[in-house]
Order: C-alpha cells, then sequence, then structure tokens
C-alpha cells in the first residue's frame, strides 16, 4: 500500500531528527574556527602575571605550552582548560597542531587565543616553517576543547601567599584533568564536618574571610559542558596550621 503523503512527511521528519541528534552528539568534537596571536614580549614560554592567578607555575605548566583566551576565560571558570590548537595555513602548519592550557585572559586582533612563543611555534609542521609562521604573527586556526592529562600527579592545592592565618583563605587548583570545569569549591571541617560554600575572588582563586578551624577538607564541584556534574573529595586533608605558599597534595585525580 502506498504511504500517504502526511506519512511520508511524518517519516522524512524522523530520519531528520535522528540525523541532528547524531550531529549534536558527535560536535563535542568538533572544531571551532578563529584566529590566534602569540605573547610577542615574552620569552618562549607563558607569563607568571597570568589573569588565572597560577604564578610561576602558570608560566611553566604543560612544559610551557599555554595560551591566554578571550571569551573562554569564562570570568576564571576557563583557567586550567587544555584545547588542541591547530593553524590552518597548510604551507606552515601540522594537523595535529598544539595542546594548551588555559592560564591568562587577553585577545589581539579579533583571537580567541594569544599563545606563548613555544606554543604557536609548535603549530608548524618543521622548525623552518615556525620561524615563518611566527614571522606571519597573527594566523587563522582551528581549535577544539580536550581532556588535560597530568601523568602521575594528583590534583594539588596551592595556597595563595596572600593568605593570613587564620584569618584569610585563598588557593588555586593545579593538575586538575579531563575536561570538566571546577564551578564550585567548599571547604569542610573534618572533625564534624561542616562545609562552607567558597567564593572565587578571580581567575582560579578560591577564598573565604573565614575560613573554618582545625584540620580542613575540600570539596569540589566537577561540571561539564552535557550538564553532567559530580562532586569529588580528595583523600588528604590540608593540616590545620597551614601556610602561605605551600602546596599540598590532595591524594586523587580525574581519570582521563
Amino acid at each position: 500500500m502506498a504511504l500517504s503523503i502526511q506519512s511520508l512527511l511524518i517519516l522524512f521528519t524522523t530520519l531528520l531528527l535522528k540525523e541532528t541528534l547524531v550531529v549534536a552528539e558527535t560536535c563535542s568534537n568538533c572544531f571551532t574556527h578563529s584566529r590566534a596571536a602569540y605573547y610577542p614580549n615574552s620569552d618562549e614560554q607563558g607569563t607568571d602575571v597570568g589573569a588565572c592567578g597560577f604564578g610561576s607555575f602558570g608560566a611553566t605548566i604543560n612544559g610551557g605550552d599555554v595560551s591566554a583566551v578571550s571569551d573562554l576565560y569564562r570570568n576564571g571558570v576557563g583557567c586550567g582548560a587544555c584545547y588542541q590548537v591547530r593553524c590552518t595555513n597548510s604551507n606552515y602548519c601540522s594537523d595535529k597542531g598544539v595542546t594548551v592550557v588555559i592560564t591568562d585572559q587577553g585577545s589581539s586582533h579579533d583571537t580567541d587565543f594569544i599563545l606563548s612563543q613555544q606554543a604557536f611555534g609548535r603549530m608548524a609542521q618543521i622548525k623552518d616553517a615556525a620561524a615563518s609562521l611566527l614571522a606571519l604573527g597573527v594566523v587563522d586556526i582551528e581549535y577544539r576543547r580536550v581532556s588535560c592529562s597530568y601523568p602521575n600527579k594528583n590534583i594539588t592545592i596551592k595556597i595563595d601567599e596572600n593568605s593570613n592565618y587564620p584569618h584569610y583563605f585563598a588557593f588555586v587548583l593545579w593538575y586538575q584533568q579531563g575536561d570538566k570545569d571546577i564551578t564550585a569549591v567548599q571547604l569542610c571541617e573534618t572533625q564534624n564536618f561542616v562545609c562552607k560554600l567558597l567564593d572565587r575572588s578571580h581567575g582560579a582563586i578560591w577564598t573565604t574571610n573565614s575560613p573554618p578551624s582545625g584540620p580542613l577538607s575540600l570539596r569540589m564541584l566537577l561540571s561539564g559542558e552535557d550538564g553532567d556534574e559530580s562532586w569529588i573529595i580528595p583523600v588528604n586533608n590540608i593540616p590545620e596550621n597551614w601556610k602561605g605558599g605551600e602546596t599540598y597534595d590532595t591524594g586523587v585525580q580525574i581519570n582521563v
């Protein structure tokens, strides 16, 4: 029996919807087109005064393959995220590109990325092509979010040097693997497990003017682009007599 026009329309709409859903499911791996520049007055690595608040760690993390971003900074939520960035000029650029960690905020010439000089050169096919690429200064690129990977490293707490025990507590988190954002942090007393939600003062720095007393435990909320959320709780506590400038291994890491 021949299908009616209405039935054909329903069938066509169903097939089109399925195709759209397949595209949406795979588009987390899609590249976005943009432009990139590099820090013109820096050494090959990044800057130790980046807006994320990582300090000298922000210049050397990932071997110095780091970047400032404009909209992807997301009021600091984007700090520590990793992106694959590759330029599109086939004369100079490789298909692999470079993976960078976000440590700063900035834009130049309508760019989404300002790479460290080293990372910018790594987009090239060979060393000679890197020199030609750097001479261009600004190039067309495509990028996508990828998982960060820090083999043999746990998420680490770096207490900010401006912290003042026991009145003011500020810190950043280093070596977070995966492709999710830390969108909330709680600081908890280990004895009665009373928790306090911390403030993101700027970049990746979390603060409180009245930290709980005694040894402390963290709870970190991981949020994905798909809306999935989960809490991660470190194995190791922050000691009661914490000090500014010190680092503490949480004992946990995110599997990738």
